[in-house]
């Protein structure tokens, strides 16, 4: 077996913490996430994302060779270059089952990540910052959440005293929030692109 992958299946290095955003539909957390991740990038970090898709979805070109032999009976598909690589994993229709988070962090490399963030997964026990639109007209989640240690608004007057409200334009402060509570290794002071 080649070094690299045995060194990698071996390594002892304790996972990156998690930290969830949870929101309602159309709250804006990829639109948050994108604008977030490259501010934790300037600061030094290695981040993992785990995003959780509604059923049906597919990463693969039909006519390309992985997506041939998938549909012909491969159960998992790891399709790898020089850039990148994927693992894609077929759950037959009589064995479909929710992912389950802490299987899902197994699969990330902890040499490559500071920190996991996750994109949905919201009734997850993880610490998790809640975007939250008063306008969408949607309760919040962090009266009900004890795992929510913060909420991005756009409304700070909506949210419960006691609970840390973050700015949802202020990246920045999203990003220094993160740093701090986290404790991050080589977390720099970011500054929004």
């Amino acid at each position: 077996m080649n070094r690299t992958v045995e060194t990698i299946m071996d390594s002892d290095k304790h996972p990156p913490p998690l930290l969830g955003f949870a929101a309602w539909s159309g709250a804006g957390k990829t639109t948050l996430l994108t604008r977030l991740l490259p501010v934790l990038r300037s600061g030094g970090l290695e981040i993992a994302m785990i995003k959780h898709a509604h059923h049906d979805f597919d990463i693969d070109h039909p006519g390309k060779d992985s997506h041939v032999l998938r549909k012909a009976g491969a159960s998992q598909m790891l399709v790898a270059s020089s850039r990148r690589w994927a693992l894609m994993v077929e759950n037959p229709p009589e064995r479909e089952i929710d992912p389950v988070l802490d299987d899902l962090v197994a699969r990330i490399d902890p040499r490559r990540a500071d920190l996991i963030l996750v994109e949905g997964f919201k009734r997850e026990p993880i610490p998790k910052i809640e975007i939250h639109r008063p306008a969408l007209g949607r309760p919040l989640l962090c009266t009900g959440d004890p795992n929510i240690i913060a909420v991005a608004t756009d409304r700070p007057e909506a949210v419960p005293e006691g609970i840390p409200v973050l700015a949802l334009d202020a990246v920045g402060e999203i990003a220094a929030f993160i740093g701090k509570r986290f404790q991050l290794p080589g977390f720099a002071h970011p500054t929004a692109p």
